[in-house]
């Protein structure tokens, strides 16, 4: 990497972490806020802590959602650690703390921890916040640090896949609530 490849990967990584993702992304245990769940349907091993639902699984947490086909809660004797979701895609969306709009995020694979502080999108990651638009295969985002780190996808014999960002210039809006 050249001096100017690195000043360019941080210019990138502080537009993103300032523009493009919350610094609350996650659901919170913290909060006095229940998390509820619906779901066609629900098995429950207690004696495992594990709890998985599916057909058009909703959590809700205030206005933080997750919607997919499956859905794993794990939980311990602290109490829930891990949200495994599935989809084609499944959803994360959640209010953006500071401003307006809204964080939508999707991907065929959503998986948050508690103990990591990580919340993972995986297999054909979108995420989206007022018009700003972030792609890869992998897109890691560490809610303590706030630090997001991203991977393209392997060759499939079309050329290698790619991050890729779209950042709207300041005082501009793709929002069509104007």
């Amino acid at each position: 990497m050249t001096p100017s490849d690195n000043s360019l990967h941080k210019v990138l990584a502080a537009l993103l972490a300032a523009s493009l993702v919350s610094p609350a992304l996650a659901f919170d245990l913290d909060s006095g806020t229940p998390i509820t769940v619906s779901a066609d349907s629900a098995r429950l091993d207690d004696g495992k802590g594990i709890a998985t639902y599916t057909g058009a699984v909703e959590l809700v947490q205030g206005k933080t959602r997750l919607t997919a086909e499956r859905v794993v809660l794990y939980r311990s004797a602290e109490g829930l650690n891990r949200i495994e979701a599935n989809g084609s895609p499944a959803r994360y969306q959640q209010p953006v703390t500071s401003g307006e709009g809204e964080t939508d995020a999707k991907a065929r694979n959503i998986t948050w921890s508690a103990s990591d502080k990580q919340l993972t999108f995986e297999r054909e990651a979108v995420i989206e916040q007022n018009g700003n638009v972030f792609r890869g295969d992998i897109i890691h985002y560490d809610t303590e640090q706030r630090v997001v780190t991203a991977e393209g996808g392997r060759d499939t014999g079309a050329g290698p896949g790619r991050v890729e960002m779209v950042i709207q210039p300041r005082g501009s809006s793709s929002d069509s609530t104007k």
